[in-house]
């Protein structure tokens, strides 16, 4: 049974805005190019754009072959999943695409796995390329099309691969040999070869980019022959792992795109497998920010201003352009639910919550300013500052935080293995999850700002070490 490589993209430059689809076919076994898809499609949605630019692959490589099996590469986990049939299809938008998608091919012969955008280059460049023609009033024409040259020539300058497109082998001794060499920092690969499935940048969580770009899409639903160009073959798909003949060496390509990737910390083994990774959303504005009042759950539970409603209106539309987020967990508090009901509509998620994001009791501080605490309370401000363990009258220390938050830290850990998953908190949780990544003292709490809306990322490995991904980031907001 011959085997084909499907690769699509997506985007919308406004969400929804003007909005547009790029795929690709690939010849699986040589890596070359058979078809390519794109067109503009008006407005819409990012994660319609998606749909379609899957729709439209599937169907091209169909035309080429009927009887053919077929694995999809994405970077939208949005639609990975659900057409993996691990999340539920909610959106009204969605689910008759993902219906057309479905009757295309057998579901036995159609498989799913989700690649970094940076390993999608192909299909975003289609999709940009037809998003401007669109802008220009005009339809994508193949014959103008320079996405196959250009990410051909971009896998060249990275180095040509171990053997011919498509060597299995070749990727299962690269990986072996990877995971033979002795942990002393950064792994790499042979001198002159590239590891299957590497990226030279880094794959950290960064909600910025999505947020102010449409990444990529468009054309008019034409489909052409690929420009002859051939390029290095993706690597197998990680799940399912067939037994039997070949089972061992698409483990071992599986290994070696694992160890390709750089380790946590010195001296770390090669494979960790995918972490937990936690986007970690402080609530929107309520009417005590920007007066800078204490706020915790001792008081009066605000809720969002129409300001703070805006900014979570902007951090959705960035995590559901995005894409990568696989569940929402919040603070019980009304800010925090507020904020991520907001992001689960836009993203078809549910709320789940858990009371060890709340945040600090701040007691008889609540609703005060800190100058007004100086006024009041010196003594009892003097200590709160100088010791992790002292706590407002009435209230919770810093301590007290931190071992409830390292509980409900652990439990989502081991729920989540492996996912992406938001939580909507406070300032003090999230800068204790930073702290905690970072194995800093108490005292570099008072160190950190996180301002309203602000995304920051902890990634959290099976072998107990964590990453700090981001920090504050405010740019979905402006």
């Amino acid at each position: 049974m011959r085997e084909f490589i499907v690769e699509a993209d997506g985007g919308s430059r406004g969400n929804p805005g003007p909005a547009g689809y790029g795929s690709v076919v690939i010849d699986a076994a040589t890596g070359e190019t058979l078809m390519e898809a794109a067109e503009y499609i008006g407005v819409a949605t990012n994660n319609v754009a998606e749909y379609k630019g899957l729709v439209a692959g599937l169907k091209a490589a169909h035309q080429l072959d009927p009887a053919a099996s077929v694995h999809v590469r994405m970077d939208s986990k949005l639609v990975v999943e659900q057409m993996s049939g691990r999340w539920k299809i909610k959106h009204p938008d969605m689910k008759p695409l993902a219906a057309e998608a479905a009757r295309i091919f057998p579901a036995s012969r159609v498989t799913y796995e989700w690649i970094p955008r940076e390993r999608n280059k192909h299909a975003d460049r289609l999709a940009n390329e037809a998003m401007d023609a669109g802008k220009r009033g005009e339809r994508w024409e193949p014959s103008n099309s320079t996405a196959d040259l250009d990410t051909s020539a971009a896998r060249a300058a990275a180095g040509p691969p171990p053997g011919p497109p498509g060597d299995a082998a070749a990727g299962a001794a690269l990986a072996r040999a990877a995971l033979a060499t002795t942990a002393r920092g950064p792994q790499q690969p042979p001198a002159g070869t590239t590891a299957p499935g590497a990226s030279a940048s880094g794959q950290g969580i960064s909600v910025s980019d999505a947020a102010v770009s449409g990444r990529g899409a468009a054309a008019q639903g034409a489909v052409a022959p690929g420009h002859g160009a051939s390029a290095p073959a993706p690597a197998p798909a990680a799940e399912p792992v067939p037994s039997g003949a070949g089972a061992a060496d698409r483990v071992d390509v599986r290994a070696a795109r694992n160890a390709a990737t750089p380790p946590v910390g010195w001296a770390a083994p090669a494979d960790l497998g995918a972490p937990a990774t936690f986007v970690l959303l402080r609530h929107g504005e309520t009417a005590l920010t920007p007066q800078k009042r204490f706020s915790g759950s001792g008081g009066s539970d605000p809720a969002l201003s129409d300001v703070g409603r805006e900014q979570a209106e902007r951090a959705a539309a960035a995590f559901a352009a995005r894409g990568t987020i696989q569940a929402v967990v919040s603070s019980p508090l009304r800010r925090c639910q507020e904020t991520a009901r907001i992001v689960a509509a836009r993203t078809g998620l549910d709320v789940r919550i858990e009371d060890g994001l709340r945040e600090t009791d701040f007691g008889a501080w609540e609703g005060l300013t800190f100058g007004e605490v100086r006024e009041r309370h010196p003594d009892e401000l003097n200590a709160w500052l100088a010791s992790p363990e002292a706590a407002p009258p009435g209230g919770e220390s810093f301590a007290a935080v931190s071992r409830r938050v390292s509980a409900a830290r652990d439990r989502l850990v081991g729920a989540y293995a492996g996912r992406t998953v938001l939580l909507v908190t406070h300032v003090t949780p999230i800068k204790t999850l930073v702290r905690l990544a970072l194995g800093a003292p108490p005292e570099s709490l008072f160190r950190m700002e996180l301002s309203a809306a602000s995304v920051s990322a902890v990634a959290y490995y099976a072998d107990g070490n964590a990453s700090l991904r981001l920090l504050n980031d405010t740019s979905h907001l402006r």
